[in-house]
């Protein structure tokens, strides 16, 4: 049940404790790196002056802009001859960010990728395909090693090229798998063309993480494959994958705060926010070396959920991520994130497995098209059945993002299909 029991199950008391030891350690190392030095210099700070957790507010966040700016060896804190692998953000909205790694970040990590899948129920006996782009993207060579570390056979399948993983699936009998959510609706398409019933397979399993979803989402998955799907969350600045994950329970990610000490703070007056209520997670490393980072602004919305899981494990839960602060988009001055827009459409009967969010701007007004594909069953000619569906629709969304969206209904897959993350939103308006 437990990759280390001792760990996950530590009482608050100690882990507190513990906590403030690696932050102190953090501290001093991080300032052999530029950055940090300049900064602690700046404030007036000394390694000494962190006298307990609450004191870790003396220290302004550290954001993206900030890790960009310093490229690529500002944050460095241990000398270049130590390192052993580099890795990078996509840097999808801006020049990327690296992060880099010692042979023990490397090993800490690895560790906290087994016990995530251990804590599911991964073992020794399971066959695992890993369906995630390797190489500078940390997805897919975090869980590989951690994989490996349980003992589990470990097929390094990669991204796309789906009629080779459905075969892979079936010839090795894979028991495992870590997908990205959009891709697991995809991929059942191509079981579909394949005439191959995605349950038939020996898969019992899943993890899915690198883009938000919707719980609605992930029940989508779990009914198509009839497996367990199990929720990852990770970002490159903080290892990767890892630093948090759902277990057996299904109710909320279990961060690792003995690797993370975990903040909830007001996005816009950056004060900490109690238990329970939404803001922006700002993590620091607690157990890295080449690369420590402190108080950093992920821009992920979440929320502590309080009270102790059944379990057992001691580390604090937070919800699934609701969105970041900078995927949200204004339209009429409502703010909406996209996942609230999967999540209800997720929940309509008919809808397909595909969208796409489209924001187009008319003189001074902003207008949005969701085009949704419907289920096949739907196209029966009768048009009726259609405008219904699409009312239906139009109503369902109105009622949760306070705007009337203009609702266009497709033919199955004729949206463009992503082996990555799902590009779902075009923005054509101009600043």
């Amino acid at each position: 049940m437990y990759w280390e029991k001792d760990v996950e199950t530590m009482n608050r008391e100690n882990l507190a404790v513990l906590q403030l030891e690696r932050l102190q350690k953090t501290i001093g190392q991080a300032a052999n790196s530029f950055y940090y030095d300049k900064l602690f210099k700046e404030i007036g700070l000394k390694t000494e002056d962190v006298r307990s957790l609450a004191g870790l507010d003396k220290i302004p966040p550290t954001t993206k802009e900030d890790l960009r700016e310093h490229w690529p060896y500002g944050f460095l804190a241990t000398s270049r001859d130590e390192l052993v692998r580099m890795h990078s953000s996509s840097g999808t909205t801006g020049r990327a960010t690296v992060i880099f790694h010692t042979a023990g970040d490397i090993n800490e990590w690895t560790n906290l990728l087994s016990r995530c899948m251990y804590m599911t129920g991964m073992r020794k006996s399971d066959v695992f395909q890993n369906m995630m782009t390797y190489g500078l993207f940390t997805g897919g060579l975090g869980f590989h090693y951690g994989a490996e570390r349980i003992g589990a056979l470990v097929i390094p399948a990669g991204a796309g090229n789906s009629k080779r993983q459905i075969q892979l699936l079936k010839d090795f009998e894979t028991t495992v798998i870590h997908i990205i959510p959009s891709y697991a609706l995809h991929l059942s398409t191509v079981f579909e063309e394949l005439q191959i019933d995605p349950k038939d397979t020996n898969i019992r399993m899943a993890y899915v993480g690198a883009e938000p979803h919707s719980e609605k989402m992930r029940q989508k998955i779990e009914d198509i494959y009839g497996f367990k799907a199990y929720n990852s969350y990770g970002l490159s600045e903080m290892n990767g994958p890892g630093v948090a994950f759902e277990c057996t329970c299904q109710n909320g990610l279990h961060i690792w705060e003995d690797n993370f000490l975990v903040e909830v703070l007001d996005p816009v007056t950056m004060k900490p926010l109690p238990d329970g209520e939404e803001g922006e997670l700002v993590l620091t490393t607690l157990a890295r070396e080449g690369m420590p980072i402190i108080r950093y602004r992920t821009k992920d919305l979440t929320r502590i959920l309080p009270g102790d899981c059944p379990c057992g494990r001691t580390h604090r839960r937070i919800e699934r991520i609701k969105g970041r602060t900078d995927d949200m988009l204004i339209l009429k001055g409502v703010n909406i994130f996209p996942i609230q827009i999967e999540k209800k459409l997720m929940e309509i009967p008919g809808v397909g497995k595909n969208f796409l969010i489209i924001l187009d701007r008319e003189g001074y007004n902003d207008h949005m098209t969701i085009k949704v594909e419907v289920e096949r069953q739907f196209f029966d000619g009768d048009l009726k059945h259609l405008e219904q569906l699409r009312r239906k629709i139009v109503e369902g969304l109105k009622s949760d993002i306070l705007i009337t969206p203009k609702v266009d209904l497709v033919d199955p897959d004729s949206l463009p299909q992503s082996e990555g993350k799902a590009k779902r939103v075009i923005d054509n308006r101009k600043d």
